[in-house]
């Protein structure tokens, strides 16, 4: 994305960049480049540093909070030491001078781009595990690329089937703890006194059926990650414990009398909002901080529909021993489908499919019967739904920006106070 408030040299650059096979968007300020990249997937910014109401580093600062990784780089008509100094201070990538120099300017880029970067922006893509081609996986994955190289603890939220443990794993693979292992329990799925026992070992004759000593899944995951997964299901004297785990880099088993030092890599991930369940006194606060040092959320499978099709695709040529696809109408009821299961789901259905298909074409009515209900089937809306909904919307939050005054409402909105009055009515709007 280029960002200049100048249109002929944004042209220009453009022009040059377009030529060595960049596709570029034009934002004509800050606060458009911050718009326009709500909705697509960019994989570095160029910005002006001298721009009215938002300057360049006033930009980076939102870039920054916002987008953590996105490659940004500062150009200028009016350098100087000190804006250069600010520039590197705030993360900027490079910093050029104008009048651009175009071998510098495709230096900086090629240099701040990784390679995979520079393919087309609408070619799916492949981040250890994570595939993608929507714009809100692209953004999460510019964030793992960002933080994974730290030892900071990261809590990844999502609701069930949108892929955590498959997002723990690209972070883990990311990471210096690469080479390490990688294991994950569920803190769910076993009773307290199991947990801690699987979690911490133990030692022989700690309690009733301990014949042996036993390394814990921490000391395991030594020089490594451990994911522990649905977090908010570890009961409160078993979340002591893990807190000087993580305070402390130390482990001692249950009925051990010496703390062991450990190296290991905190994931955490739940389903449940772990901040409203501090709230209600059933998670340690200090423990949410500590595994909160970063916070992924990941989108629903209904909130990046554009992966459908990629996902659909990638379950079948897994899953099938024998070439087979999806016939258009059957894309479309995949489409069409609001997911509550999210990607697990959308496997699972894939699966019966090429179950319940002996041949190499896959059916709508085969897909319809794998999905449980069709009240459903509401994920993806024609276009004169969703203009009628942007419409009421609209309307909605003229009015509550206008305190619900009419007239007032009816010019912020440039239209006349009877079109507006009837847009109302039209949309059953008192």
């Amino acid at each position: 994305m280029l960002v200049d408030d100048d249109p002929a040299l944004s042209e220009l650059l453009a022009m040059r960049l377009e030529s060595h096979g960049f596709r570029v968007t034009l934002a004509s300020s800050g606060h458009a480049a911050l718009r326009q990249l709500a909705n697509t997937a960019i994989d570095l910014v160029l910005t002006d540093l001298r721009m009215d109401n938002m300057d360049g580093l006033a930009l980076n600062q939102k870039l920054q909070a916002s987008y953590a990784g996105l490659p940004v780089i500062m150009m200028t008509a009016h350098g100087s030491i000190p804006d250069a100094v600010d520039a590197i201070q705030q993360g900027i990538t490079a910093f050029i001078t104008k009048p651009i120099d175009s071998d510098e300017l495709l230096a900086a880029i090629n240099k701040a781009l990784p390679e995979q970067s520079t393919s087309h922006a609408s070619e799916p893509d492949n981040f250890h595990g994570l595939y993608h081609q929507s714009a809100s996986m692209r953004q999460l994955v510019q964030q793992i690329k960002a933080i994974a190289p730290s030892q900071a603890n990261i809590l990844i939220q999502g609701e069930s089937g949108t892929g955590k443990e498959v997002t723990a794993r690209a972070i883990h693979r990311a990471s210096s703890h690469a080479q390490g292992p990688f294991i994950a329990i569920n803190c769910g799925a076993l009773p307290a006194h199991l947990l801690e026992s699987e979690l911490f070992g133990h030692k022989k004759g700690a309690f009733t059926g301990a014949i042996a000593d036993k390394q814990g899944l921490i000391q395991s995951a030594d020089q490594g990650t451990l994911l522990l997964d649905e977090i908010g299901d570890m009961p409160l004297d078993l979340q002591v414990k893990l807190l000087r785990v993580l305070q402390e880099k130390t482990v001692r088993p249950i009925g051990g009398h010496q703390e062991q030092t450990v190296n290991v890599r905190i994931l955490s991930a739940s389903h449940k909002n772990i901040a409203q369940a501090v709230s209600e006194g059933k998670f340690r606060e200090d423990l949410y901080y500590r595994l909160n040092v970063v916070q992924l959320s990941l989108p629903s499978l209904k909130e990046r529909v554009e992966d459908i099709p990629l996902l659909a695709n990638l379950f079948l040529s897994q899953l099938s021993k024998t070439p087979k696809r999806l016939s258009p109408d059957a894309m479309t009821a995949l489409l069409s489908y609001a997911w509550p299961g999210n990607i697990r789901q959308l496997h699972n259905v894939i699966e019966y499919c090429v179950a319940m298909t002996p041949g190499s074409h896959i059916s709508e009515d085969s897909v319809l019967n794998a999905l449980p209900a069709q009240d459903d089937r509401q994920a993806f809306i024609g276009l004169n739904d969703a203009k009628r909904q942007f419409e009421r919307d609209y309307i909605l939050k003229v009015l509550a920006l206008c305190q619900n005054n009419v007239p007032q409402a009816a010019k912020l909105a440039q239209r006349n106070r009877s079109d507006f009055y009837k847009l109302m009515k039209k949309h059953d709007i008192q």
